[in-house]
């Protein structure tokens, strides 16, 4: 008969607890020294070694043979306690027997003497579970136990045991076990179970069972059916790729396109996913990437694992600390608005296209992300040209450096204002100041000792620091060509992957730094795509060129 792998492995020795040895190794001493408490109480989340430990002592403290301080496993009474022969030997769910007449039944037990070994104990699980007078009928016997008992208590939920039942156990809390751990244990079962592993999956299902080896056992027994377990038989098998369309959808939401992510969700509702489901989904994969944006180095010891890092890594170089925390409240008052609504599609809907177009935000928290997104322009002297959703030429890129308001909602950056060049200023200390907050500076104009620097002379000197994918495109100027106009220089792109690849805070500061070194003064960048006036006008001048070709 098949056994399910967490019940196979589970350990039968104090050694053999994975992660836990700050524990174990403090019960093996006791054991050795004689010198243990009449009553326990092991403290954790599920899955954790909590209930295993207490099995563990409960055999130690019987067996006939220790081995420093682990149990035998060869005597018969650790053979009874395995198989459950021992009746001294007694386990009992609180969830199920809760009431103050199993406690008292317990407690006129316990006074009799063991009949088969040394000491009778009793495991009580989900100890927290216990109705009020059940612990009042429990801490009697644990005042002033008897000589031979010993009980052993465990709870996921401390904080509902009373104090009065804490105040006489020793305490001892299980700590969820790091992904590294558990991901290494599964290898080492999966190669005693004889089928392939591979070191990516186990680590996914090692994040997936968030700190228990129970749980990790039970996904990897899961995924055992098929002969090779990889990243991509794991998402399967757990039905992980919706978590890539909820992936998608924050793409479509950090691009703007409100239309990509209506119908992404429509399609999500007919195949039958539940509206606050999604938006649970969606939160969990925003905090992950807050996670890893506040937290780079130590970050990932602290994802869900629902998520490749390379995804989460890419969102966290796009977004804002303060856009992600806007985005999750959002999502969080629409998922409490859930329970009343009416019209859940709706409802979600309406998140959706408030995430899509974060002008809409009217909470303190809205208006930082837009402040952030602006202070990131302001820093780095990049700015992108705005987008705009009615022109079809224009298409949403993955970058916005940063996206800048329509009309009616900044009024304090007219779109119809080119930015002004100015000349070259004596060096301050302080180079970046707002408009109204500089003071005057003394103005030279050295145009005699500067030079227009050739768009060819800038792509020589920045294509060493460039992608391949950017570098070869520059000899190509139906794809990319820029010039020089004053202080600033304007670079025009194709729309498109290019586009994407271009407007980025660190690509456009390698064609500014080239700039400026070349042309001896400070050069500011502006990206645009080639409109279609600019890709009709470039034609033209083209076919000019041959004389073949006349214009009336």
């Amino acid at each position: 008969m098949y056994q399910a792998l967490y019940r196979k492995w589970r350990p039968q020795t104090f050694d053999q607890v994975v992660g836990q040895s700050h524990v174990t190794d403090t019960l093996k001493n006791q054991v050795k020294a004689g010198r243990l408490s009449h009553s326990y109480i092991f403290i954790g989340t599920r899955g954790t070694g909590k209930t295993t430990c207490a099995r563990i002592l409960a055999k130690a403290v019987n067996c006939l043979d220790p081995v420093d301080g682990n149990p035998c496993g060869r005597c018969a009474a650790c053979q009874g306690i395995n198989d459950g022969t021992v009746l001294d030997v007694v386990e009992l769910d609180a969830a199920s027997n809760n009431g103050v007449d199993n406690v008292r039944a317990l407690r006129e037990e316990a006074v009799f003497s063991p009949a088969s070994v040394k000491k009778r104990v009793y495991i009580i699980d989900e100890v927290h579970m216990l109705s009020t007078s059940a612990f009042n009928a429990l801490l009697k016997i644990l005042e002033e136990p008897p000589e031979h008992l010993m009980f052993i208590l465990a709870t996921t939920e401390i904080q509902k045991v009373p104090a009065t039942i804490l105040s006489r156990c020793q305490r001892h809390s299980f700590h969820r076990i790091d992904t590294p751990q558990i991901a290494a244990y599964l290898e080492y079962i999966a190669g005693e179970e004889g089928f392939y592993l591979s070191h990516e999956a186990a680590e996914l299902i090692a994040r997936l069972a968030e700190g228990g080896v129970r749980d990790a056992l039970s996904l990897l027994d899961q995924c055992s059916a098929h002969d090779r377990i990889e990243v991509e038989t794991v998402y399967s098998v757990m039905g992980l790729a919706g978590k890539r369309r909820v992936a998608a959808m924050l793409d479509h939401i950090i691009k703007h396109d409100t239309a990509q992510a209506l119908t992404d969700f429509g399609s999500m509702w007919m195949d039958g996913r539940d509206g606050g489901s999604f938006l649970r989904e969606l939160s969990d994969l925003l905090r992950d990437v807050l996670m890893l944006k506040v937290a780079p180095k130590r970050g990932t010891l602290l994802l869900s694992g629902g998520y490749e890092l390379d995804v989460l890594k890419g969102f966290s170089n796009r977004l804002e600390t303060e856009e992600l925390i806007s985005a999750m409240e959002t999502v969080q008052k629409y998922l409490d608005s859930l329970k009343d609504a009416k019209n859940p599609k709706t409802a979600v809907e309406l998140c959706l296209i408030s995430l899509c177009n974060n002008t809409l935000g009217e909470n303190v928290n809205a208006l930082r992300a837009r402040i952030a997104r602006l202070e990131a322009q302001i820093a780095t002297g990049i700015v992108a040209q705005p987008r705009r959703a009615e022109k079809p030429e224009y298409v949403e890129t993955e970058f916005e450096l940063p996206p800048v308001p329509e009309e009616e909602d900044a009024p304090f950056v007219p779109e119809t204002e080119e930015p002004e060049p100015y000349k070259a200023e004596i060096p301050d200390s302080n180079p970046v100041e707002t408009e109204e907050s500089a003071p005057v500076k003394t103005v030279i104009d050295d145009s005699r000792n500067t030079r227009t620097v050739p768009w060819s002379e800038i792509c020589q000197k920045a294509g060493p620091e460039l992608s391949p994918n950017i570098r070869f495109s520059l000899s190509d100027e139906s794809k990319i060509s820029g010039k020089m106009d004053g202080d600033v220089l304007r670079i025009f792109s194709a729309p498109g992957f290019l586009y994407e690849r271009l407007n980025r805070q660190d690509v456009l500061a390698k064609f500014a730094a080239a700039a400026s070194e070349l042309s001896g003064r400070e050069v500011r960048v502006i990206l645009s795509e080639f409109s279609r006036e600019n890709s009709v006008q470039r034609s033209l001048d083209e076919l000019k060129q041959f004389s073949e070709v006349s214009f009336i």
